[in-house]
């Protein structure tokens, strides 16, 4: 699907489709809420599982797409991979705006602070922005630390009627608004400053009828420190190219920062299940939203939180999907 919008020139609001990589998940909930609405579902079950870790994947390595999807004959042959399409996209960002491997750096031990509260994640350890720039370089600019992790793993959610959430016996959280966009080359125009979360962000606040300033928490995809980056920017939550500065000084810490974000470690600490890890955004915001997140995370009286997903290759073509989410 990411294919076929790029490729065509559209500019999309809604895609129909269960592939656009870590932000169907997100999608899916706001299709879901979308047809309950309209009265065509009462309850709506979103899964997900996979085994990348035990299959081997690993974004250091050429992924095999298939022969079929239309790109293959054209990029194929340079042998794209993951990281260096996000470490494409840091560097032009460093560019451009000055940003630092140091202020990236921040991401990562943000996430590694949340994390050491977490028994089921995969990196424990507080690491310093020390740590991160000396780990070892992976692809100019990334460094081994500002990547995410890959596990196996999976998740699952339930969206409901009113009425039937009504007589659960836990805390209610509502859908505010959401968006979704994919953004492409561009017909050769490409621009690698912002991603899509410029479009699906704009378009879920709208329909909130929220801003950036009433958010409470935020659950932002983290495949690489840099996707976390531009997408607080894209969002609103900093000026394009501020970013760097927005994310220092354990702004991104729950307890310490403005904006708490991946309270159970996110990508970069805890898991990313399937390579799809936008489940998992939602997951954490539900838990936040209902105060039962680990305590030492827990963000007091949180009402508001957003979760963002990103999915495919910044550098590339990629899906992005924006959900805002109320406690009732």
């Amino acid at each position: 699907m990411l294919n076929i919008v790029d490729y065509l020139g559209l500019k999309v609001r809604h895609v129909d489709s269960t592939e656009t990589g870590g932000s169907s998940y997100l999608a899916h909930v706001s299709h879901a809420a979308q047809a309950i609405a309209m009265g065509k579902c009462n309850v709506a079950l979103i899964t997900l599982a996979g085994r990348p870790r035990s299959e081997g994947s690993s974004g250091t390595k050429a992924r095999n797409w298939g022969p079929n999807l239309p790109d293959m004959p054209f990029e194929a042959p340079y042998s794209p991979l993951t990281v260096n399409s996000y470490a494409m996209v840091a560097q032009r960002h460093m560019y451009e705006y000055g940003t630092t491997a140091e202020q990236l750096a921040w991401i990562k031990v943000a996430a590694s602070h949340h994390a050491q509260h977490n028994p089921h994640a995969m990196l424990r350890n507080v690491v310093t922005v020390e740590d991160v720039v000396n780990s070892e370089l992976v692809s100019d600019p990334l460094h081994k630390l500002d990547c995410c992790v890959v596990s196996d793993g999976g998740g699952a959610l339930i969206v409901a009627r009113p009425e039937i959430a009504a007589k659960l016996n836990r805390p209610k959280v509502k859908i505010l608004g959401a968006g979704e966009h994919i953004k492409g080359q561009l017909g050769g125009q490409v621009d690698l400053t912002w991603s899509a979360a410029k479009v699906s962000g704009a378009a879920a606040f709208a329909e909130a009828g929220v801003t950036p300033a009433d958010i409470q928490y935020a659950s932002i995809y983290d495949s690489f420190t840099i996707t976390v980056l531009m997408q607080l920017e894209d969002l609103g939550f900093c000026k394009k190219g501020e970013g760097g500065r927005f994310v220092m000084d354990g702004n991104l810490i729950s307890g310490v920062g403005k904006l708490p974000f991946n309270t159970d470690g996110g990508g970069l600490c805890n898991n990313h299940p399937a390579n799809r890890g936008g489940i998992t955004k939602v997951i954490e915001a539900v838990r936040q939203l209902r105060g039962e997140a680990h305590p030492a995370v827990q963000v007091p009286n949180c009402g508001i939180a957003l979760a963002q997903g990103t999915g495919g290759l910044l550098g590339a073509r990629h899906g992005s999907a924006t959900l805002i989410l109320e406690r009732e």
